[in-house]
């Protein structure tokens, strides 16, 4: 059966390295960090830099900021690949909603680690993460045996869930990637979860009247 196409994932993937070479071109990157990264110290801040995006769409703006180009094409390696599979089932409402609920998952898992921050996250990563979540929820085997009281599937969903924490973790180790104070694992922790917890919901949604 053909999937169809992954109008949502493409749109991701396109607006996002359009927002990147903006950045690159202009040499702001550093700029839009500071600017439209999500920084936990803001809330609850009285002052901030002028023109800087407002405090609650920052999770989203920060989707769009990436420190480099290995940065970008590692987080839209993975869009690519999982959001196709994900939109097929979701329909591409259904991933856009995963996407930006991953966001705001990320950003309320790093402030709540470490609400007085003043590092800027940014990245597309926790979103990402989501999507990830999703695709492991949806169209993991069961390849793997019980352990315990413990289902296969869980196990499975979890074995993906630390190589993509993993693989964070060693881009963050390389200095190649995600926040210029190192990786935010609660971020992605944060979006995985949220993936995880909205896919079935999602796909009910998107079914409910046949």
């Amino acid at each position: 059966m053909r999937m169809p196409p992954p109008r949502a994932t493409v749109w991701l993937v396109a607006v996002t390295a359009a927002a990147y070479l903006v950045a690159s071109v202009s040499r702001l990157i550093d700029h839009a960090a500071l600017y439209a990264g999500f920084v936990p110290a803001r809330f609850g801040a009285i002052e901030w830099l002028p023109y800087a995006v407002p405090a609650l769409l920052t999770p989203l703006t920060a989707t769009l900021v990436h420190a480099n180009l290995l940065h970008i094409a590692f987080n839209m390696m993975m869009l690519g690949f999982c959001g196709r599979y994900v939109e097929a089932p979701l329909g591409s409402r259904g991933l856009l909603v995963l996407y930006g609920v991953g966001a705001y998952g990320a950003a309320l898992a790093q402030w709540a680690v470490d609400p007085a921050s003043t590092e800027p996250m940014v990245g597309a990563s926790g979103a990402v993460s989501a999507i990830v979540g999703a695709y492991s929820l949806l169209f993991g085997q069961r390849k793997v045996q019980d352990f315990g009281p413990i289902p296969g599937k869980l196990l499975h969903v979890l074995w993906l869930a630390a190589a993509w924490i993993g693989l964070q973790l060693l881009f963050g180790i390389a200095n190649i990637g995600g926040a210029p104070g190192g990786i935010a694992i609660a971020a992605h922790i944060g979006g995985f979860l949220a993936g995880l917890a909205l896919a079935r919901p999602l796909l009910l949604w998107r079914y409910r009247g046949a």
